[in-house]
C-alpha cells in the first residue's frame, strides 16, 4: 500500500476528533439530535483548521445507514466513501478552478433536480466559495434560498467578507478559529507515539509554534522533519528543515544585549547571515522571544500551559529578570520597526545591526515613573547626575572687597556695587549647578535680587506667593551655599516686591500713549509665565530636559 501522508492519515473521522473547535461541533451535534438541521452551511476560517473536514464529518453524519446520528459508524458503504471521496452523492467542487456561471450551471443547479442514487441526502460541498464570481453567486442564490428537501450546501472560505450578504443570510454560518499551539503540540505528540518518533518537546512545541493555528500545515511539517531526521527529531532538525532561526541564535543575542557587549552582536549577526537567515525572520523570531519573556513577567502561571517550551523555562526566566517590562515593551517596538526596515532596504544586513546596537541603548533609558520619584525626592534623575559638575574652587570674593576704602575717591555706593556683583554672580551659579530645576522655576522669576552687606534678598512680585513660599522651604539650603560661596554667614531672604521693576524707557514723544498702557502687555506675559512654571507637568519636563523658558503664550 502506497504511504499515506500524516494529515490524510490523521485527518478526523468524528466530531469529537476534530481540534479546537468544541463550538462549532458542539453545535452541529446537538442540531442533528434534534432535528434542526438547516439546508445551507458557511464554515469560515483559517487555512488547515478543519473547515473542510467538518463539512466531510457532517455529510457522513447525514448520510450513514444508521443515521441521520451525530456519530457516523464509519462502516457502512456511505461513511467509507465520503471518508475517501468517492460518494456519487456527495460533491465536493473546488471553486477556485470552477468560478464560472457555467460551473455553477453545469454542477450545481442541473445536479440539483436529481435525486440521490444511494444516500439520504444530496450534498454539495463547495472549497473557497468565496473564489466564485458576482455572477455565479447570483445563480446559486436562488438554489441556496429554497433547496430541494434532499439537498444540502457546506462551504467553507478563508475570507469570509467576500462572500455578498445575500448568501450569508441564507445560511448558517460557523467561525473556525485557529488553532491553538499547545493543542496542536498536544495532538503532534499523539501521532509521534503512535508512528513511534522519538520527538523532544521543545521540537514539536516548535512545530506547532510555527504552524501560525493549522493542524495541517503542523502535521505535514512533522511528516517533512521525520523524513529529514529519521526516527528522533530535534529541536535544531526542527529548525534545519523549516528555515527557521534557532533558539539558541536567539537566546544568545538576548544575552549580548544584556551584556552591552557591541562586539559579540556584530559576530551573532555575522552568523545569522552566514546561516543563510532572513533577517527580516530573525526580527520577527526576536520579537518573538520579546514575547514570550514578558508572557513569563506578566503572568508567570503561564508557564505550565504548554506554550513555551518546558526546556526553555529555566533560560527564560533567568533572561528575563534582566529587563523591566518597559525594556521588552520597547525593545518589541524596535525590533517591529526594524523588520519593516530591513523588508525594504538595499542593506538588511546593517539594519539589523543597528538594531541590536538600539535594543542596548535603550536599557540604559531611565523609566519617566522613576525620573518622577527621584524628583518628588528632590533628587536629581540618574541621567542628569553625571553631568560636569561646577567647579568646586569657585574664588572667594574677599571680605574687604564689601568694604570701602579711604583711599578710592570713588563714592561709597559704587565700591559696593562692584564688590557685590562677584558675590552675587558667584552665588547664582551655584544654585543653578546645584538644583537646575529650582533656579529655572523660582530662583529665575526674581525681580530683583539685591546684595546688601550679610543679607541677600530676593524681590517676588505679589502674584508669585506660591513662589515665595517654595523659596523659604529650600532657605536652609540656599543659606548653607552662600556660606560655601562667601565664607560668611548670609542671610538669604524673599520678600514682596511693591512694585514690578520695569526696564528703563525713553522718554514718550508728544502723543505717545502712556506707559502704564504698554507695561500691562508685559505685566501680563510675566504672570502667564509664572503660571506656566509653577506646573508640575512643565516642572518634570525641565528636569529631565534642562532649558530655559524664555517666552510663554496664551494659545
Amino acid at each position: 500500500m502506497a504511504y499515506q501522508v500524516l494529515a490524510r492519515k490523521w485527518r478526523p473521522q468524528r466530531f469529537d476528533d476534530v481540534i479546537g473547535q468544541q463550538p462549532v461541533t458542539r453545535t452541529l451535534t446537538n442540531a442533528i439530535a434534534s432535528g434542526r438541521l438547516a439546508h445551507a452551511f458557511i464554515f469560515a476560517g483559517p487555512r488547515g483548521c478543519g473547515k473542510t473536514t467538518t463539512a466531510r464529518i457532517l455529510a457522513r453524519a447525514l448520510n450513514c445507514v444508521k443515521g441521520p446520528s451525530a456519530e457516523p459508524c464509519g462502516d457502512c458503504d456511505a461513511c467509507v466513501e465520503i471518508a475517501q471521496g468517492r460518494d456519487m452523492d456527495v460533491l465536493e467542487i473546488d471553486a477556485a478552478s470552477h468560478t464560472g456561471i457555467d460551473n455553477i450551471r453545469e454542477v450545481v443547479i442541473a445536479g440539483l433536480a436529481i435525486t440521490p442514487v444511494r444516500d439520504r441526502y444530496k450534498i454539495f460541498i463547495i472549497d473557497e466559495v468565496h473564489q466564485l464570481s458576482a455572477s455565479s453567486f447570483n445563480a446559486l442564490l436562488q438554489s441556496v434560498e429554497e433547496p430541494p428537501p434532499h439537498v444540502v450546501f457546506m462551504m467553507a472560505t478563508t475570507e469570509i467578507h467576500k462572500i455578498p450578504d445575500t448568501i450569508l443570510s441564507r445560511s448558517q454560518v460557523f467561525e473556525f478559529r485557529a488553532i491553538p499551539a499547545k493543542a496542536i503540540a498536544e495532538q503532534l505528540r499523539t501521532i509521534a507515539r503512535a508512528e513511534t518518533i522519538d520527538a523532544s518537546d521543545a521540537a514539536l512545541a516548535l512545530i506547532a509554534r510555527s504552524a501560525e493555528g493549522s493542524m495541517r500545515d503542523a502535521q505535514s511539517a512533522l511528516d517533512q522533519v521525520i523524513a529529514f531526521a529519521g526516527q528522533s527529531v530535534t529541536v535544531d532538525d526542527v529548525s534545519a528543515v523549516l528555515g527557521l532561526v534557532g533558539r539558541d541564535l536567539l537566546f544568545e543575542m538576548a544575552e549580548a544585549v544584556v551584556a552591552e557587549d557591541g562586539p559579540r552582536a556584530f559576530a551573532l549577526a555575522d552568523r545569522a547571515v552566514e546561516s543563510g537567515h532572513d533577517l527580516k525572520l530573525v526580527c520577527r523570531e526576536l520579537a518573538r522571544l520579546v514575547r514570550d519573556l514578558m508572557l513569563l513577567s506578566v503572568d508567570p502561571a503561564r508557564a505550565g500551559d504548554g506554550e513555551l517550551a518546558e526546556g526553555e523555562l529555566a533560560r527564560l526566566g533567568e533572561l528575563g529578570s534582566c529587563f523591566s517590562r518597559e525594556d521588552l515593551m520597547r525593545a518589541f517596538d524596535l525590533l517591529g520597526t526594524a523588520e519593516r526596515e530591513i523588508h525594504t532596504s538595499s542593506q538588511p544586513r546593517y539594519h539589523f545591526e543597528m538594531a541590536l546596537l538600539r535594543w542596548m541603548h535603550l536599557r540604559k533609558l531611565v523609566p519617566l515613573t522613576d525620573l518622577l520619584e527621584q524628583m518628588g525626592k528632590g533628587q536629581l534623575p540618574a541621567s542628569r547626575a553625571e553631568l560636569p559638575k561646577p567647579r568646586a574652587d569657585v574664588p572667594k570674593p574677599k571680605a574687604e572687597l564689601l568694604e570701602p576704602t579711604a583711599e578710592l575717591p570713588k563714592p561709597k555706593a559704587q565700591s559696593t556695587a562692584a564688590g557685590v556683583a562677584p558675590l552675587k554672580d558667584a552665588f547664582l551659579a551655584e544654585i543653578r549647578a546645584g538644583k537646575t530645576f529650582f533656579y529655572n522655576t523660582v530662583v529665575a522669576q526674581a525681580q530683583r535680587i539685591d546684595v546688601a552687606g550679610d543679607a541677600i534678598t530676593f524681590s517676588f512680585l505679589p502674584t508669585h506667593r506660591a513662589l515665595r513660599d517654595q523659596f523659604e522651604q529650600a532657605k536652609a539650603w540656599l543659606e548653607s551655599t552662600a556660606l560655601r560661596v562667601a565664607g560668611r554667614r548670609i542671610v538669604v531672604t524673599a520678600v514682596q516686591a511693591s512694585s514690578p521693576e520695569e526696564p528703563a524707557q525713553a522718554p514718550a514723544a508728544p502723543g505717545a500713549p502712556a506707559a502704564q498702557d504698554a507695561a500691562a502687555p508685559a505685566q501680563a506675559t510675566r504672570d502667564l509665565k509664572a503660571e506656566a512654571m509653577a506646573s508640575s507637568a512643565v516642572q518634570a519636563v525641565l528636569d529631565v530636559f534642562p532649558a530655559d523658558i524664555r517666552d510663554v503664550e496664551e494659545m
